[in-house]
């Protein structure tokens, strides 16, 4: 049996346009700050990204009665609005059938360690609020006839907690949450890419410098204008040009450079998620879910054009091959102690070493996966239990991987014909990318970072753990955007600054961009972002040594040190705010190089985003022919899932420590006890995070 859905309804779900902005308003002053004229504009609170997260915060803050504005560097054109897989998850607290509660939620959400336990009882309590008003705003969820919201189980997620609205899940958050802002008179200032975090000599926030196309004239050849704002909620997500082989889409730089240099603490930066996927030099997308859960044949192609039966040399039967691309559906991202026992990351391993060798790796839909040499051939009945219950309990019996995609999910085939592939015509090139910063900004469990006035949510902030299960993140972004926003309006902190003279900071900040912008540099942005990229993805992947990574670490200190000393090279003025990005890029890179070589020299082991290779560890993966003695790896130290590595820039230094997990108050809520410390606002006091 398949499924008959009519094409308007597939079109509805794909092809998902966002809504025109507003006007924006008129700036409010103007400065005359080192020679140039400032354009001024003042603001409540600034909100700099407008994603899913950064949406939402802006929301709920105007409907707090806040005067909050957003900064963005491309409205609707950011991850959350760009990317997804198949059936792109939103992750919320389950019904109980299947024996769910906010506890074991959260215990899931922090299974890998190095999270908070308060933040993950905060987004588990949080998320069936998150969801509801999502609805509330037009999400189209998917229900059943008695109202209940449909689920499946998705990474590191065993209950199945899991819903979706199809491949552009993300998407459509952003627009009914873009739609409600605009409803409510958010400004929304386009086009305007932040670059320095303005604080005064107490270090209390004064505003933000930024650049703006239109904003460049004749008097104002940078094109800076100042935002002053008592308030600044981070949500321009993650640092997606970290990496050369990435399915972020392109030009998402995040803000953590933004905030290292405000002497913001930032934690985890260790914890990355990558996985299959199309990569961003054509469409980038990532191949979770369905799309391997319909067992494809991958295979790949070397430069004489001979196709290699690759997993093959990997997996010692069909079905152990068929059965564990299958489960790359749920166990998408990479994991070191998933290529033991011949699990589901012996994939990703596996076409890794094809992509070192040159080769190119394609999914097939229009075949079966070939059998292993001297084995039985592909059958759906010949599957390890889990992958045939699934298949079985989706009707998802048809003979082609690509009529059990249409089956289950026609939507991820629709997807990729937007943009002139299709995938039931011609198999679909891939590889393993760069995903998901779990890293960031160090918040507590309102969202406040380390420096008062500040606060981050989404992807910008640093509160995912080792392995967030599939679609936390956008659950993270919701409840903490609603979190922010409560704390903001109940401290009252976010007050239109009063016109006066243009502090010194905006002057240093000025100088500092004049530093960095030279037209007499000899580094180009062509050089920082190759030689960023590539020591990235090649030293600090999937795979990583500790000798590689320190040298990288050495490499990288070195780049940014020429770019204190010599700047980088200033072409064109539309060029600024790029050179500004890929200095705070080659900063972060170091800033990551710096947390990881820290985590490896203190014994660290191997675990979600990475496995660290060393002839001395325990963990041995094998393939069909044997060992694979060049990917020994060390295994994960237990007590290092109890901590978290704390980056912090200081007097021109990465400074790293490590603190312990914060855990969740262990006396349960009493109503009549703690109703008062709501009614008073109590609640909202606790110490800032420092």
């Amino acid at each position: 049996m398949s499924l008959d859905i009519p094409q308007q309804i597939l079109d509805s779900l794909t092809d998902v346009d966002m809504p025109r902005l507003g006007p924006e308003p008129e700036c409010t002053d103007r400065w005359r700050v080192s020679g140039y004229g400032i354009p001024v504009y003042s603001a409540g609170a600034l909100v700099v990204g407008s994603g899913a997260a950064g949406l939402r915060a802006a929301v709920e803050l105007r409907r707090r009665g806040v005067e909050v504005a957003v900064l963005t560097q491309s409205a609707w054109g950011g991850t959350s609005a760009c990317s997804g897989s198949d059936k792109q998850t939103l992750h919320t607290a389950n019904t109980s059938d299947q024996g769910d509660n906010y506890r074991d939620m959260a215990a899931a959400i922090r299974a890998g360690g190095a999270m908070d336990e308060d933040t993950a009882y905060v987004e588990a309590v949080g998320s069936a609020r998150a969801m509801a008003s999502l609805q509330f705003l037009g999400l189209p969820l998917p229900q059943d006839r008695l109202g209940g919201t449909l689920r499946y189980q998705t990474d590191h997620d065993e209950v199945g907690r899991a819903t979706s609205c199809g491949p552009r899940t993300s998407r459509l958050m952003v627009k009914v949450l873009a739609q409600e802002a605009i409803r409510l008179g958010i400004p929304i200032y386009n086009q305007t890419t932040a670059v320095r975090i303005l604080k005064d000599a107490r270090g209390d926030l004064l505003g933000l410098l930024a650049i703006r196309a239109k904003d460049r004239s004749d008097d104002n050849p940078l094109g800076a204008v100042f935002f002053g704002a008592s308030i600044l909620v981070l949500a321009a997500g993650g640092p997606g040009e970290l990496y050369r082989d990435s399915v972020f889409p392109n030009g998402c730089f995040g803000s953590l450079g933004l905030a290292l240099e405000a002497g913001l603490d930032v934690v985890n930066l260790t914890e990355s998620q990558f996985g299959i996927g199309t990569r961003r030099e054509g469409f980038p997308w990532n191949l979770s879910g369905t799309y391997v859960q319909v067992i494809p044949h991958i295979y790949s192609v070397d430069a004489d054009g001979t196709e290699h039966h690759f997993l093959a040399d990997y997996y010692r039967t069909t079905q152990e091959l068929a059965s564990n691309v299958f489960r790359k559906g749920y166990q998408w991202p990479f994991h070191a102690t998933r290529m033991l026992d011949f699990g589901s990351s012996l994939v990703d391993l596996a076409i890794f070493r094809e992509g070192e060798q040159g080769r190119r790796i394609f999914m097939d839909f229009n075949r079966n996966p070939l059998p292993v040499p001297g084995d039985a051939p592909f059958a759906l009945d010949r599957l390890d239990t889990d992958a045939a219950a699934y298949l079985r309990k989706a009707r998802a019996d048809q003979a082609l991987p690509i009529d059990r995609l249409r089956h289950m999910n026609p939507l991820a085939i629709e997807l990729y014909r937007r943009y002139k592939i299709d995938i039931a015509a011609a198999p679909l090139e891939f590889a393993v990318n760069n995903q998901h910063m779990n890293g960031g900004i160090a918040v507590d469990i309102w969202g406040r970072s380390s420096v008062r006035g500040i606060y981050a949510v989404g992807e910008a902030a640093g509160t995912h753990g080792v392995t967030r299960p599939g679609g936390a993140a956008l659950n993270a972004g919701q409840v903490f955007g609603t979190r922010v926003a409560e704390h903001i309006a109940a401290s009252g902190w976010a007050v239109c600054p009063e016109a006066g003279d243009p502090p010194s900071a905006l002057r240093d900040a000025i100088a500092k961009i004049e530093a960095i912008a030279r037209t007499d540099s000899r580094l180009t942005l062509r050089r920082v972002r190759k030689e960023v990229q590539t020591r990235m993805s090649e030293k600090a992947g999937i795979l990583c040594s500790p000798d590689e990574v320190g040298a990288a670490l050495v490499e990288a200190s070195k780049l940014c040190a020429e770019i204190r000393r010599n700047g980088i090279r200033l072409d064109r003025p539309s060029e600024l705010s790029r050179v500004i990005q890929w200095q705070q890029m080659a900063l972060v890179s170091e800033a990551v190089l710096a947390a990881l070589n820290f985590y490896i020299s203190s014994g660290g082991g191997s675990r979600g985003a990475r496995a660290i290779c060393d002839p001395a560890g325990a963990g041995l993966p094998r393939a069909k022919a044997g060992p694979l003695e060049a990917y020994r790896f060390r295994e994960e130290r237990a007590e290092h899932r109890g901590e978290q590595i704390v980056v912090r820039l200081a007097d021109g230094e990465l400074r790293l420590s490590v603190r312990p997990n914060r855990a969740t108050a262990t006396d349960r809520p009493f109503f009549e006890r703690d109703w008062p410390a709501w009614l008073t606002g109590t609640i909202y006091a606790a110490d800032e995070l420092r």
